[in-house]
């Protein structure tokens, strides 16, 4: 008792005795002091005494499905920042092959009674996925909010980037260039993102008298290995321009592009998805469509401290829009594309 009484006043910068009186209930002690000796009781690991199990911890989780693409480690940040200054402590939440679970870390969350939970990517944008974790959230009543689109019947408020958008600025910007044989590299079938973005490009291609032929279309793992394999299918149909649900996608499309020695973007034109960190460095620069991380971050923010606060928030999804970003990846089609 003693060993925990003195690591949590040395955490918060209080005495022992404010600790004590903090979990023993006595009077005396402010508002804002109490909370921050909860909350350093619930990072260090300690259970908090019988009576004040009831109530939740300052305490959010932020689930991310990785951290090897850079969009999620900026999402990390923008969030993590935005909740400390609410004074609430993110716990970081970052799933690995063969290692925790999104549905184990929810476990893990709602035992520390958590006040609430951002998921920045993960298994609501896939609909054939396991989706029972998110009830539970639901049913204990954890305020939640999802970054960028979901499957629809889970009920929770999203802070999306407008895929539609995003892949008519990059579809309109090849056709700008000349290019006619252009494919997509997206995501799993399942995964709504990625099936936005399919139903706007054939909406798009349709209404200009073009038909988007589905040997066009190819899907992968959004990795860069996986943006190379699809690639590669899709350049043997003859495709010059190459349009990705990902800058890793772009990445391995480029790489792709290189491995049958064509030159990008003399030969072959790529546009990723994100504008993730570094992507004004590769060789060539890439050209994406951007995320508004900030101002999502910071909106997810607000709409879960209302929600914990005991507020409503809007049902509907937040869209917000994305910019294309033009670099050296892309450039006018090939004269000699028919022949291809």
């Amino acid at each position: 008792m003693t060993r925990r009484l003195a690591q949590v006043a040395k955490k918060v910068g209080v005495s022992e005795a404010t600790v004590s009186r903090v979990l023993n209930g006595k009077p005396g002690v402010s508002e804002a002091t109490r909370q921050s000796v909860l909350t350093a009781l619930d990072v260090l690991g300690y259970e908090r005494p019988t009576q004040l199990r009831g109530e939740r911890a300052r305490l959010v989780g932020l689930v991310l499905p990785e951290l090897q693409n850079p969009i999620f480690p900026a999402f990390a940040e923008v969030i993590g920042g935005a909740l400390a200054q609410q004074g609430f402590t993110p716990v970081l939440c970052t799933q690995t092959r063969g290692g925790i679970s999104e549905s184990d870390y929810v476990e893990l969350l709602l035992q520390q009674q958590v006040s609430g939970v951002v998921f920045a990517g993960g298994l609501y944008a896939q609909a054939d996925a396991a989706h029972d974790h998110y009830r539970l959230l639901a049913e204990r009543k954890v305020p939640v909010v999802l970054i960028n689109a979901a499957i629809d019947h889970l009920g929770f408020p999203a802070v999306s980037c407008d895929d539609s958008v995003a892949v008519e600025q990059a579809w309109r910007h090849l056709v700008s260039l000349g290019h006619e044989r252009i494919g997509l590299v997206l995501g799993p079938e399942d995964h709504i993102p990625s099936q936005r973005k399919l139903t706007t490009v054939r909406q798009v291609a349709a209404a200009a008298g073009r038909e988007l032929a589905g040997e066009h279309v190819a899907r992968a793992l959004f990795s860069l290995e996986g943006g190379q394999a699809a690639t590669a299918r899709l350049l043997e149909r003859g495709v010059t321009g190459i349009i990705c649900a990902s800058d890793p996608l772009a990445l391995g499309a480029v790489r792709a592009a290189r491995r049958r020695g064509l030159a990008v973007p003399g030969e072959v034109s790529v546009v990723g998805f994100d504008d993730s960190m570094f992507m004004n460095c590769t060789e060539p620069p890439l050209t994406t469509v951007r995320q508004p991380i900030e101002a999502m971050g910071r909106a997810a923010v607000e709409m879960l401290t209302v929600q914990i606060d005991g507020g409503s928030v809007t049902a509907e999804e937040l869209l917000f829009e994305p910019e294309l970003v033009v670099r050296g990846s892309t450039g006018p089609a090939p004269r000699d594309a028919g022949g291809r």
